[in-house]
Formats: C-alpha cells, sequence, structure tokens
C-alpha cells in the first residue's frame, strides 16, 4: 500500500458562486481540506486519486462518506478517523473521488446541502456520474438511508454502516444495490436497524441488498467494514445504466 502526506491548497475557493464557476480551485492530489462551497454548506475533505492530473480524460467514480456523532463540529481533520478518507489519507491509489463533508456541532444531516455539494463536485471534476457511490455511519448512516430513499436514482451504490431507516419507505430501495452493515451486540443503534430495513426491501421484491452482521461486536461496525477490501470492489461492480447527474470533461 503507498501513503499520501495530503498537501495544503495555496488558494481558497472563493466564496461566491459567480466566482467558483469563473476561476476554479487548483487540483491537488490526494486528501485536501476544502471550504464550504456557500456559507450555508459544509466543509469538507476531499481525495484526488494519483495520476488524475496525468490523464486527462478519464472520469472517476465519486464516493460520499458521511461521519457520525462523534466528529462533528468545526476541526474537518476529524472526518478522517474513520471510514473512507482515513482509508484514502493513507493510499494514494484509493480508486475514489473521495467527499466526506463535515457536520456542525449538534447538526444533522440535510440532503439540499448535501445535493449542492455533489452538484458541485460533478460539475468541478471528471466525475463518472453513472458511478456515485454513497456510504456512511451511525448518524452518517441514517443519513445514507434516508438520502437513498429521497434519491435512489442518484446512487450507483449505498453502504450504510450502524444506522437505521424507515421500512416504510423501503420500497423505493428494491432495485438499488444496498450493502448494510452492523455489529449484533450494538446497543446504540440496534441491529434492528439494519435488519428492518432489509426485511422490507425483500418484502417488496428487492434482491440487491446484502447484510453484513458482525458476531460479538457493538457500535464499532465501520472498522471491519471499511478496512474490507471487499466493499469497495462491490460498489466498483455497480453503474447507473441512466445517470441522473450529468458532467462535461473537465480539465
Amino acid at each position: 500500500m503507498t501513503y499520501w502526506i495530503a498537501a495544503l491548497l495555496g488558494l481558497a475557493l472563493a466564496a461566491s458562486p459567480a466566482a467558483a464557476r469563473t476561476k476554479a480551485p487548483p487540483v491537488v492530489e490526494g486528501q485536501t481540506p476544502q471550504p464550504p462551497i456557500a456559507s450555508d454548506n459544509y466543509p469538507y475533505q476531499l481525495f484526488v486519486p494519483r495520476g488524475y492530473l496525468a490523464d486527462r480524460t478519464k472520469r472517476y467514480p465519486l464516493l460520499i462518506f458521511l461521519h457520525g456523532s462523534g466528529e462533528r463540529g468545526d476541526d474537518v481533520a476529524k472526518v478522517k478517523v474513520h471510514g473512507p478518507p482515513k482509508i484514502a489519507d493513507r493510499d494514494a491509489d484509493f480508486p475514489f473521488l473521495t467527499v466526506s463533508p463535515l457536520l456542525g456541532a449538534g447538526q444533522d444531516w440535510d440532503i439540499a446541502r448535501l445535493d449542492r455539494l455533489v452538484d458541485h463536485i460533478a460539475a468541478t471534476y471528471r466525475v463518472d456520474p453513472a458511478r456515485i457511490y454513497l456510504t456512511g455511519l451511525s448518524r452518517g448512516g441514517h443519513a445514507s438511508w434516508r438520502w437513498a430513499i429521497a434519491e435512489p436514482l442518484r446512487f450507483a451504490a449505498v453502504a450504510p454502516v450502524a444506522g437505521r431507516g424507515n421500512p416504510g419507505e423501503a420500497c423505493r430501495l428494491m432495485d438499488l444495490p444496498v450493502w448494510a452493515f452492523h455489529g449484533d451486540r450494538d446497543d446504540v443503534v440496534t441491529p434492528e436497524g439494519s435488519f428492518a430495513m432489509a426485511r422490507a426491501i425483500r418484502a417488496c421484491g428487492g434482491r440487491k441488498v446484502r447484510l453484513t452482521i458482525y458476531p460479538d461486536l457493538g457500535h464499532n461496525a465501520w472498522d471491519p467494514a471499511y478496512d474490507d477490501p471487499a466493499l469497495y470492489a462491490w460498489l466498483l461492480e455497480h453503474a447507473l445504466p441512466s445517470p441522473t447527474i450529468t458532467n462535461k470533461d473537465k480539465e
């Protein structure tokens, strides 16, 4: 495995949308902290895989990671303590453009803000619109279920970890590849949160849902889930036949 020490951006993204359209920020390979795209949006970590600058034609899968309650606040570096940004921080060849926003203290994830952030990334970088993936842990797992239910055609695959969704709306996910993860001893978000969603999707005729339950494990299902290369291979197996986001070639 190769390692990358993230370089700091020399220039911050201009605050106004008009300025952002006229002058894009410099692309830096590796993982870098980014300011919010607007005053009402989230700061985030952005990972750009090695080789992005060398091949100006290749489009990349985009992975969105939503952290849990413990990382909320004003320190964007805390986003990297778990999950895909942790992996990307030590592996320059992690194959996904990865966006990991930071939730403020006491806040919950807002889908409209997340939509605007993803639209911005898709318009600014060479994103493959057929391969946009979503994952999150705990509070971010709840939001992953919620966002996927709200926009089931936006993502090629979704992987909620230690989260719970609304089984009453699960039929909206019957055609979406879903892989949920949970510890069987989780007393923070009980594993029924994942079981109920998997059962409800299957009851609607969905055949693309998977569920992994880790034995003798509490709330921290994210370490084994995100450390398993099989998750990333599974994500990359899936692509949208008719993506809802379009993206022109970017430099």
